[in-house]
């Protein structure tokens, strides 16, 4: 299911985490790079997309995944990605759809599948925005998402073209 070029062992795990920011985009895109190869020792990261607020006005978001390979367990990733947010002056009293200085979501971690009141893996946006799915598609088109066992590949050809409104951008 993974690429073959990841070099990884039975004792560790392969994660994606979907990267967002709309507030001094490129500084906080750019920080949160930094601080996830200083934690991670391998990250790989999809192309670097603009496209517009969903769920509200504002300005238009960068958004891209990267590909983490971590000894870490899923509790410890969030607390690592919530520490990173707050690094770049996230603010959590504002309403889901808001402006963000950076928005770091784990989407999936190996095969897991689960529901708790503050994780759910694989998360749901992979199937509902654009922003998600193409660069993750663009990380590992190959990788069969544990929850349904359908192939990335086929999830992004039969997402809806008229909703895709992503433009490459360097950083």
């Amino acid at each position: 299911m993974w690429a073959l070029s990841l070099n990884v062992g039975a004792d560790v795990a392969i994660a994606y985490i979907s990267i967002g920011s709309n507030i001094d985009r490129q500084r906080n895109i750019r920080g949160a790079l930094h601080d996830l190869r200083t934690r991670y020792s391998q990250v790989d990261m999809s192309p670097i997309y603009e496209n517009p607020a969903e769920g509200f006005t504002g300005e238009p978001f960068y958004n891209l995944v990267a590909r983490i390979v971590t000894t870490e367990d899923i509790a410890s990733i969030a607390r690592s990605l919530a520490d990173i947010e707050n690094k770049h002056g996230r603010t959590r009293d504002t309403p889901r759809f808001s402006a963000r200085t950076l928005d770091l979501d784990l989407l999936l971690y190996d095969d897991v599948v689960m529901t708790t009141p503050a994780l759910t893996l694989p998360r749901k946006e992979i199937r509902k925005y654009a922003f998600v799915l193409k660069p993750l598609y663009d990380l590992a088109p190959d990788l069969i998402l544990p929850d349904s066992g359908e192939a990335l590949r086929a999830v992004w050809q039969a997402f809806p073209l008229e909703r895709v409104q992503l433009v490459v951008v360097e950083v």
